[in-house]
């Protein structure tokens, strides 16, 4: 089975029991008999990002949305923001338990 995997988070158990949540880009998935394989174009583990650069990008995103000008293009700002909204979304949950 191969599915398409959307811009958002992923979380991963690994064989002693621990978690681990990454922010994701587009991708695929693919799982086998004995296997699942995740393609994504980024990956950035909760405790990798920075937070301070993910909200600049999340205001130059909304500022690009806001600015409707001439040289900018709508569906590159709208998705600068959905990746930067997912990144914070992602960072806060290293912050709590579970």
């Amino acid at each position: 089975m191969v599915a398409e995997l959307a811009t958002g988070e992923l979380a991963v158990v690994d064989e002693r029991e621990e978690r681990q949540v990454f922010a994701v880009t587009a991708g695929l998935l693919e799982v086998a008999w004995d296997a699942v394989t995740i393609l994504v174009d980024a990956a950035e583990g909760s405790g990798e990002i920075d937070v301070a650069r993910a909200r600049a990008a999340q205001q130059r995103a909304r500022q690009r949305l806001r600015s409707r000008s001439a040289g900018v293009n709508a569906t590159r700002a709208e998705a600068a923001l959905v990746r930067a909204v997912n990144r914070l979304r992602v960072a806060a949950k290293r912050r709590r338990p579970g």
